[in-house]
């Protein structure tokens, strides 16, 4: 049994069975993580190539970390210090890595669609890291395979994603993820950040942060960005957290317990205060750890329909 697809370019591409199958190999790969021993010879003889044109730091870690726990080899990438500032263009850049012998390319790019217009054009296999506003896979598995750890199943859950909808890749593959498991989901946040489409991914809208939170089983926390906006979409970051910011006086003021999540880079103080972020009720490590195990997952899974 494997995945549906060869590529992993979004979780529309992906179905229950894919996600499920996902979910239970990062499971296997979890504990062995955890264990002294830390690696498996899974990927001996694979080559990835980490092609980052856009600046990150946990998932370009988190993607290296779960190759080297798969003894693959590995290549990375940084646009700033390569011939694509002197105008090589993107398939020439691939195109060349491949002639290495590289199998398999961890991709993230400013412009969105460029993971499924190189997949078109490469013979190798093509992960997407992130594609401008569009996606971000890998981030929405290990959201949703850490709400499984901690509340036993996704199906009938209430997430509630808040923030900057509009700009968000993690938004979108979110809501897509958790759809497809069975969840129920709000987006919340300022008029001006949610998406005029949004009602056609049947999730509800809430523009009252206390209503949504009193809502859910799980608040994910996204940040504003800055860097995407053309525009001011709202009066000033201060006005933003004074309406969306969460902060332990209002998690504790709720009806029920609920869990807190954040993709990062958190910007502490204004979606998010520390006392959250640090709180017991807080799943932002637990995502970092999970995010090892999910991207180790999926590595595998898609080199075993290579043949690799």
């Amino acid at each position: 049994m494997g995945l549906s697809t060869r590529h992993l370019l979004g979780i529309k591409d992906l179905n229950r069975n894919d996600i499920e199958l996902i979910f239970n190999t990062a499971d296997t790969f979890k504990d062995v993580i955890n264990r002294p021993i830390k690696k498996v010879p899974s990927l001996r003889d694979v080559t990835i190539a980490n092609i980052f044109f856009e600046n990150s730091t946990r998932t370009r870690l988190s993607f290296e970390l779960a190759e080297r726990r798969l003894s693959a080899d590995t290549l990375n990438f940084a646009a700033s210090s390569s011939s694509v500032s002197k105008g090589e263009t993107l398939i020439d850049t691939v195109n060349n890595i491949l002639a290495m012998k590289v199998d398999m390319v961890v991709m993230r790019h400013p412009y969105a669609g460029a993971g499924v217009f190189l997949s078109k054009h490469v013979k190798a296999q093509i992960v997407n890291a992130g594609d401008g506003a569009h996606e971000h896979p890998t981030q929405a598995l290990l959201d949703a395979f850490s709400i499984r750890e901690k509340l036993g199943d996704v199906e009938g859950k209430k997430i509630v994603i808040v923030g900057d909808i509009l700009h968000s890749r993690v938004a979108l593959s979110n809501i897509l993820c958790l759809k497809q498991l069975g969840a129920e989901v709000m987006v919340c946040g300022p008029t001006t950040l949610i998406p005029k489409y949004i009602g056609s991914l049947g999730v509800k809208v809430e523009h009252d942060l206390r209503k949504a939170l009193n809502w859910c089983d799980v608040a994910n926390m996204l940040r504003i960005q800055l860097e995407r906006q053309d525009i001011k979409y709202f009066p000033s970051l201060r006005e933003y957290t004074m309406l969306y910011g969460l902060d332990k006086q209002i998690l504790d003021s709720l009806d029920k317990e609920i869990l807190v999540m954040h993709p990062g880079p958190i910007n502490r103080g204004v979606e998010i205060t520390s006392d959250v972020a640090d709180s017991k009720q807080s799943l932002i490590l637990d995502q970092v750890e999970n995010g090892v195990a999910v991207r180790m997952a999926v590595l595998y899974l898609l080199a075993g329909q290579s043949g690799a």
